[in-house]
């Protein structure tokens, strides 16, 4: 057996949380690895909706979906994640949200603590019961070292009856390694 590092073990989760038919959200597109995946998860019949704010992680998403012949089932939206409520109106069976930048991009752009706690908010609300959402954390720098402790304290508040939020990192890694939170909707509020 071999632990699973952070993305394979939030693609695992996400993957046991969608079935085909299935509506879905990645609220942090970048080059598109977790909207194809997604995609690929809902079958034909299941829609994709993914958030960047930057048009060049929303090209590399669609590049993506296209040579894989996925992209008639994602909705590239250009806004940000925080303003998701305003785009989706179905309920979900899965978000993922990878914080950080977008990898090969411009590390200045950064998600930021308000933002990202707002959308997973929206997201939460979104779910459906059973449903699942992601929160990839990056805390090895400074803004998301504070992105990552604002959200983990966001979360601690949720209802223990509403909500149960795992915690999957490595502990003995060095240099403040990445890790996930992930929330499974246990009723509607």
């Amino acid at each position: 057996m071999q632990l699973d590092n952070i993305l394979p073990f939030a693609h695992t989760l996400l993957k046991q949380a969608l079935k085909p038919d299935a509506r879905a959200l990645d609220g942090t597109a970048g080059n598109g690895n977790d909207t194809l995946m997604l995609s690929r998860s809902v079958g034909s019949g299941g829609k994709v909706w993914a958030f960047d704010v930057q048009e060049q992680a929303l090209a590399n998403t669609r590049m993506r979906l296209e040579e894989a012949g996925m992209a008639d089932r994602v909705e590239l939206i250009w806004d940000g994640h925080e303003k998701l409520a305003a785009h989706i109106r179905e309920p979900l069976d899965a978000a993922v949200f990878n914080f950080g930048w977008l990898p090969g991009g411009d590390k200045s752009c950064t998600t930021e603590a308000a933002t990202s706690i707002r959308a997973l908010s929206s997201a939460l609300s979104l779910l459906k019961t059973g449903g699942l959402a992601v929160a990839v954390l990056y805390p090895g720098h400074e803004a998301g070292l504070y992105e990552a402790q604002a959200i983990e304290d966001w979360a601690q508040q949720l209802q223990q009856d509403e909500f149960a939020v795992l915690r999957y990192g490595f502990i003995n890694r060095r240099n403040r390694p990445p890790y996930l939170l992930a929330f499974e909707k246990l009723r509607q509020e």
